[in-house]
């Protein structure tokens, strides 16, 4: 890895934290995980199981990674807020994974617009635990990193939207929550579930590629997948594409 990316490297100071920062946790953690043993995904649910995280306290990274790691080869790396496109991908592509550690205040519970630990660890990191998440995740970071074309990199957020931030998946027949931005929020999640105002499409590549998003409001569409093996094939695919291995789709 890069000096300009290593410089992003932070550490996680567990110490500091204070009692109502584990409260808030503690209340934001706890209240939506009641509601995702129903709604979220039973992928995502497994792997917050199998990490080990605690509903009354933050989690401490060294933890985590000790749990994670011989499950996938992933990591949660602390970073000291927003990095830049090109070395958030880099850091992907070594499967680890850029994390904010501060906490949203008390008055911010419900929604916070920037990342905090509640949307990076409680939102993201449990499919981290899953392998084909996790190989289509080292995959997207590998490809983006080395992109150039303006109209490629927005071709690559579209898909990080759709997928990562705001994913459904179809289990046993019903609709389940997975994406960050749908696990991490209550409001959002409930409607992206059941608002008849969305539009939930079945996971196609070339139509997520060519769907612009916007950040400022509830998602009016949404893509559905099957099946975390079908991301990572698509992913693979478009990863050979990109390489110049395979022509673009017309």
């Amino acid at each position: 890895m890069s000096a300009d990316v290593l410089q992003y490297r932070s550490a996680q100071d567990f110490s500091a934290y204070t009692d109502e920062d584990h409260a808030v946790w503690r209340e934001v953690v706890g209240h939506r995980l009641e509601q995702l043993v129903g709604s979220g995904s039973r992928v995502w649910l497994d792997g917050f199981e199998r990490l080990g995280m605690s509903t009354e306290r933050l989690p401490d990274l060294r933890d985590v990674n000790t749990r994670l790691a011989p499950l996938t080869g992933w990591s949660s790396v602390a970073v000291p807020g927003y990095i830049p496109a090109r070395e958030f991908f880099a850091f992907l592509a070594e499967r680890e994974f850029p994390t904010t550690t501060t906490v949203r205040p008390r008055e911010k519970m419900a929604y916070l617009p920037e990342p905090d630990i509640i949307h990076d660890v409680f939102g993201h990191v449990p499919l981290h635990a899953d392998p084909a998440f996790a190989e289509f995740l080292q995959v997207y970071g590998a490809s983006a990193k080395d992109v150039d074309a303006p109209d490629e990199v927005e071709r690559l957020a579209r898909l990080f939207w759709f997928t990562v931030e705001f994913g459904l998946i179809r289990e046993d027949g019903q609709l389940k929550l997975y994406g960050s931005g749908l696990v991490s929020s209550e409001g959002e999640g409930r409607y992206a579930l059941t608002s008849p105002d969305v539009d939930r499409r079945p996971f196609d590549l070339e139509a997520v590629l060519a769907t612009p998003f916007e950040i400022d409001h509830y998602q009016p569409i949404l893509y559905v997948l099957e099946s975390f093996t079908q991301l990572r094939d698509a992913m693979r695919a478009y990863a050979s594409r990109l390489r110049g291995r395979a022509p673009a789709a017309a």
